[in-house]
């Protein structure tokens, strides 16, 4: 009896130890919201420093989000018939491209209220939801998808008013595909990684 306590004591306290989809996704937010406050209240943010600030945002983003896991939701089918290579190559090309729309949008952040509304778990899987009231009190629903591996939950998609960004890259990612080629996405992608971050729609217009 000693020994099945103890033993329901160590599961019990493994599984409290693991923060929740909720907990991962508003300790990664609020990270990123005190970085961009404390520029906020700096008088002049000269490039170093703005640099520094993305900097910082991606090694959040990258705590928070599963990158091998979006890239692969990104290319569907064709991602089993790469090499390994190629598909290494292909996750560096697309996180660079994602962080950088990711940061573009974050940096649109003037103090607006950030509210989490619900979460939802359903085995490895998990919705956190949450909603960005404007100043104008207008909402922006914004959802993150989760999964667990290795005992944290990460993020693999985010879904701004319904609209998924795993989802749109996948449809521009196909299209570009059907009219090129796999080689011709990433020559796409190679160039767009080194430009300025865009939004997901119009990034290979």
């Amino acid at each position: 009896m000693g020994r099945a306590l103890a033993a329901w004591l160590m599961v019990a306290g493994a599984v409290a130890a693991t923060p929740s989809p909720r907990d991962v996704v508003e300790t990664a937010v609020t990270r990123v919201v005190a970085v961009l406050q404390d520029d906020v209240e700096s008088a002049h943010l000269d490039r170093p420093r703005a640099e520094t600030r993305r900097a910082e945002i991606r090694r959040i983003a990258s705590d928070l989000f599963d990158f091998d896991e979006m890239a692969r939701r990104t290319l569907t089918r064709h991602w089993a018939g790469r090499t390994r290579e190629e598909q290494t190559e292909f996750v560096r090309l697309f996180t660079a491209i994602l962080e950088r729309s990711y940061i573009g949008r974050i940096e649109q952040f003037s103090g607006e209220r950030i509210l989490y509304v619900g979460q939802a778990i359903d085995g490895h899987y998990a919705t956190v939801r949450s909603r960005i009231v404007t100043r104008r009190r207008a909402e922006i629903a914004v959802d993150y998808r989760l999964m667990l591996r290795d005992g944290r939950w990460h993020a693999y998609d985010v879904l701004l008013d319904g609209v998924s960004f795993v989802a749109t890259f996948r449809s521009e990612f196909e299209r570009i595909i059907h009219q090129s080629s796999y080689a011709g996405l990433v020559d796409k992608l190679r160039k767009r990684a080194d430009q300025t971050a865009a939004e997901p729609a119009a990034l290979f217009r």
